[in-house]
Order: C-alpha cells, then sequence, then structure tokens
C-alpha cells in the first residue's frame, strides 16, 4: 500500500482517502479489484474489429481460469492458428479470423462454445 497522509498542517488529521475519498478503512484503492462479471459455463467466440483500426482479432470471453491458465490456453491457440495474441481483462485475443478453428479445438478440449456476434 503506498505511503498516505496522515496529518496537514493546513486541515489537520487526514481520515479520508485522497483518491476515492472514502474513510481508510473502507479504501479500496490500494487493493486489487475482484471480477464482478458471473460466468454461465459457455466459452464465446467471435470476430471483432472495434477500436483496432480495421484490423480483425478473433475474442474469446468467458474462459474460467486464473491469468497463468488463460495465458497456456492462449498460446496454444495462436499456435493452432499460426499467428499472434494476448490476454486481456480476462478475454483472449488471436490476431485474424479464426473463429471455427478456435471453436473446434475449445469443443475438443470440453468446454461449451458457442459462436456470438453473427
Amino acid at each position: 500500500m503506498p505511503d498516505r497522509l496522515v496529518y496537514s498542517t493546513d486541515n489537520g488529521r487526514v481520515n479520508t482517502c485522497p483518491v476515492c475519498g472514502l474513510p481508510y478503512k473502507q479504501c479500496r484503492c490500494g487493493q486489487p479489484e475482484t471480477p464482478t462479471k458471473k460466468s454461465d459455463g459457455i466459452v464465446r467466440v467471435m470476430r471483432d474489429r472495434k477500436q483496432r483500426g480495421g484490423k480483425t482479432v478473433t475474442l474469446i470471453t468467458g474462459v474460467p481460469g486464473d491469468t497463468e491458465a488463460l495465458t497456456a490456453l492462449a498460446q496454444q491457440l495462436k499456435k493452432l492458428c499460426g499467428s499472434g495474441g494476448t490476454v486481456k481483462d480476462g478475454n483472449i485475443e488471436i490476431q485474424g479470423d479464426h473463429c471455427d478453428k478456435v471453436q473446434a479445438k475449445l469443443s475438443a478440449m470440453g468446454y461449451k462454445v458457442k459462436r456470438a456476434g453473427g
């Protein structure tokens, strides 16, 4: 946790966080956030081009597991597709349109997969 200001000559004792304004006992600024999305057990595979300069990516969402498991799965899928990719915000992004390959591989691995986004 970063150093916090406990006394100021201007205002006296400081009891609230300067970032969020909550009392220090209720402050969550220094703690990692827990994901609030509930997974329904279905992995969704979609093609996406939004905010990527027209480049197409295959987006895989809803995969259960922690960051290490997602990274390992992303590595397998990148190797299968022969392209690059990354893990961002709990989602796997594979460069290019590889929805069919990814869907077949995830189904073979035992995931319940749906094609999303048309």
